[in-house]
């Protein structure tokens, strides 16, 4: 006998003998020789000669019942499975087709019953993220629905398991979308702070979710609260009450409240309305603007930002028209309903409005479909200074884009009566000094005097270029602006010379021009 066949024959033995062991408490995780023997034996079955697909089938029943017997195993073993079942996973993968297993189940109890209790150790989880990148062609074409319903799963292991993460989970996040993931992935990835909020409640409710050993993890209340408020998420059962004395800190959250069931679910369902204005909610957000920010927290708020990026470039790339409409009524929605923290809110603010802008300039007929939500933005714009950048661009993209083109002139007209109506609202707060009130006004508390000459440019500007695309709109344009003539003020009236300038040329402004003459406006308005 070859020292090779004595290899294989070891390796061979070991795992037949694991698979034969009835003792559950003693899971077949806890030898360590086990996960290199599976690998060592895939390496055999890898070579490319006539003996191949003998030796894969003379592995596949003892890999098989080793991975029955590891899941049999997962609520009394004292050590992690993860990284066995990867393994033998990665046989299934590889050798399905030659003894024809099919995989799909495998993969569903793997995610299900091990890695929703081994997701906070970084050790399972870096592997997992591997494991998904070098599979990834393979799932997708076999597989096409897995990683779409186990979204919510991955981005928990990403959040909990900090920045390491980020560039492993990037690699992954294109599979993670489809046309039934599309949606709910966009708000969990903007509520990833909230997320390791609710899972360090958890954490310090119940116990370490993550220790020096899996041991540590097992015995402690954290995984079994999880699926819990999990098993209240699917099922609508209430979660017991706790015994002891809860500290005032750990009662201030209520773990029970919708928002946080819907973020600690594993698998997709769809689409869910966030209760963002739920008292459990607000105690959160009131407690994280007031209390120090743990390590993981400031690295979500770190990578969430980037995430973004990330899941908006798929989007232009790969989304229909379709998707994107239905995205950005939600967009519009949780501009000002963010984690409160001051650069996160800017940084995600700022790419929210960049993705829109991106959004109309690829499919300027989405501006007709979604005249409403536009026209109700519009109509807040005086409500807070983020509502107010938000009715901005719009305002630009309504006039750049004509309001989606001369076919569409009853949505364009709609639009501009919105504008209308919005300028004559500026015009009179103007005149009438109310820029003071806004101090106190609870409507406008947040709309300042720089805001309000900004948006005062914005529409007149989207006034003059939507009557150059639809000529029917010319005089109640010209109307318009001869009525921002005679207030007399000073933003209104440069604007206002510069529009009777483009309709008496036949011309459109051209965005450079916009842009130059708003930065003189802002410029010359910080001057006096």
């Amino acid at each position: 006998m070859s020292a090779e066949e004595g290899d294989w024959n070891f390796y061979l033995r070991t795992v037949s003998n694991s698979a034969r062991d009835s003792n559950i408490t003693n899971g077949p995780a806890s030898d360590p020789s086990l996960l290199h023997a599976v690998k060592k034996l895939c390496e055999f079955c890898k070579r490319e000669d006539k003996t191949s697909d003998d030796l894969v089938a003379r592995v596949y029943p003892h890999v098989n019942k080793l991975f029955q017997r590891s899941v049999a195993s997962l609520s009394q073993s004292n050590s992690s499975n993860g990284l066995l079942l990867l393994g033998i996973l990665q046989f299934f993968l590889d050798f399905g087709e030659v003894v024809l297993h099919d995989a799909d189940p495998s993969l569903h109890t793997f995610i299900r019953s091990c890695l929703s209790r081994e997701f906070a150790d970084p050790i399972v989880a870096a592997a997992t993220l591997d494991f998904l990148y070098v599979n990834k062609n393979k799932l997708l074409i076999s597989f096409p629905n897995l990683l779409p319903q186990f979204f919510p799963l991955i981005l928990k292991l990403t959040a909990w398991n900090g920045g390491k993460l980020e560039k492993p989970f990037l690699k992954v996040l294109p599979g993670l979308v489809s046309p039934g993931s599309f949606l709910p992935l966009f708000p969990s990835l903007m509520d990833l702070p909230i997320l390791v909020v609710a899972l360090e409640k958890v954490e310090r409710s119940s116990g370490s979710l993550v220790g020096n050993n899996i041991a540590s993890i097992q015995k402690s209340k954290a995984p079994e609260m999880l699926l819990a408020l999990m098993d209240e998420a699917y099922t609508g059962t209430t979660i017991g009450e706790r015994g002891g004395d809860e500290s005032e800190e750990s009662s201030t959250i209520n773990v029970a409240d919708p928002l946080f069931l819907e973020l600690l679910k594993d698998e997709n369902d769809g689409l869910v309305e966030r209760h963002w204005t739920s008292p459990g909610i607000a105690a959160v957000l009131q407690a994280a603007k007031n209390s120090p920010q743990s390590d993981r927290l400031k690295q979500i708020l770190k990578i969430a930002p980037r995430l973004l990026d990330a899941y908006f470039t798929i989007a232009l790339r790969d989304a229909n028209s379709s998707l994107i409409c239905a995205l950005i009524p939600i967009l519009m929605t949780r501009i000002s309903a963010l984690f409160p923290d001051q650069n996160y809110m800017y940084e995600v603010r700022r790419r929210l409005l960049e993705f829109m802008l991106a959004a109309f300039h690829r499919s300027p007929d989405l501006i007709p479909l979604l005249k409403k939500p536009i026209i109700d933005r519009l109509g807040n714009a005086y409500d807070s200074t983020e509502k107010t950048e938000l009715a901005l661009q719009l305002c630009w993209a309504v006039g750049e884009y004509g309001g989606g083109g001369p076919t569409h002139k009853d949505a364009a007209r709609e639009l501009f009566e919105s504008l209308e109506l919005l300028l004559y609202e500026n015009l009179s707060s103007s005149r009438l000094g109310l820029r003071q009130e806004a101090a106190v006004n609870s409507n406008r508390k947040s709309f300042s005097k720089s805001s309000q000459s900004r948006l005062l440019c914005f529409v007149i500007t989207a006034i003059t270029k939507l009557a150059t695309h639809h000529r029917e709109l010319l005089p109640r344009a010209r109307v318009a602006l001869i009525k921002a003539l005679s207030t007399g003020i000073k933003e209104a009236t440069k604007w206002s010379h510069i529009s009777r300038f483009t309709f008496s040329a036949n011309r459109k402004v051209h965005p450079s021009m916009i842009f130059h003459y708003q930065m003189f406006f802002q410029e010359d308005h910080k001057a006096t």
